[in-house]
């Protein structure tokens, strides 16, 4: 039973890193609660859907272009809506109230494309999964575990240590400065929603691969997205990746003695505990220059 719970906490805990890391990536570069991301990450889902369903492609096509599409959809929620608003310098709470507006315009765009009813990418017959330290594990898992590590590795060596990711930590730290030295901020931006938005993608495409699809899939994953990159610090990808990690285990092992259905409850008084206990998470959050 406590391998299976372990099994099951990497798993899910790994999509809640994805979604996190995306998630601090945006909010790095643009300092606002981007609430959208959860419809991103539903996007790429119903892309890989379209492709492999209605298309009779390979999942491997299915995954990528699902990736591809959803990093789309977030550069043109930031073209369409934010750089607006940016222009006119609004504040955060009208780019909350607009994110808001987004997620559910699209959500409900999402619905009127392919109905309200549950759907599944899964096909033919259900395969036994593999037996490792007495857990049960399925390929479509493994792939989930490593796959989510290997972006999330990915993604922090690259912007640790290549040009771009220098550029977007100058640009966090401060815009006016990173322009003066040659720095366009919103090419920066741009950049970031991409690279969020497609780690959103991944993760949808891949719990899609895993469960089943529905136009309110959004609504839960950004959630603990956002709880997760909170409980690591948010703006730090290692603290994004831990929360993740850390939320799953707690979730799967909170329900081990009671009913699944407080699995978001345990979520949230996880998140109030360390609100209270350490507001700046595992890594910390420092007032003006988070780290990444």
């Amino acid at each position: 039973m406590f391998a299976q719970l372990l099994a099951n906490s990497l798993i899910a805990g790994s999509i809640y890193a994805l979604i996190a890391i995306g998630f601090s990536v945006i909010y790095r570069t643009v300092r606002f609660f981007h609430f959208a991301h959860g419809v991103v990450y539903t996007s790429g889902a119903y892309v890989a859907y379209s492709v492999v369903i209605g298309m009779g492609l390979p999942p491997i096509v299915g995954f990528v272009v699902g990736v591809l599409l959803a990093g789309v959809v977030g550069v043109a929620i930031d073209r369409l809506v934010y750089y607006p608003l940016r222009k006119h310098k609004a504040s955060n709470l009208v780019f909350l109230i607009a994110s808001f507006g987004v997620f559910i315009f699209i959500q409900n765009l999402i619905q009127l494309i392919y109905g309200a009813q549950i759907l599944s990418i899964r096909t033919g017959p259900v395969k036994v999964g593999h037996s490792v330290f007495g857990a049960i594990i399925t390929d479509i898992q493994i792939l989930i575990l490593v796959v989510s590590l290997a972006l999330s590795l990915g993604l922090w060596l690259y912007i640790k240590y290549t040009r771009l990711g220098k550029a977007m930590r100058a640009v966090a730290d401060d815009p006016m400065a990173a322009s003066v030295v040659g720095i366009y901020p919103e090419k920066i931006i741009t950049a970031a929603f991409a690279i969020g938005s497609m780690l959103a993608g991944a993760a949808g495409v891949l719990i899609a691969y895993e469960t089943n699809l529905e136009p309110t899939m959004g609504m839960n994953a950004v959630l603990k997205g956002i709880i997760a990159s909170i409980i690591g610090g948010i703006g730090s990808i290692p603290g994004a990746m831990f929360g993740g990690f850390f939320l799953g285990i707690a979730e799967n092992f909170g329900i081990w003695k009671i009913q699944a259905g407080w699995k978001d409850s345990i979520a949230f008084a996880i998140l109030i505990i360390f609100l209270l206990i350490r507001p700046g998470g595992i890594m910390g959050i420092k007032t003006d220059k988070e780290r990444l």
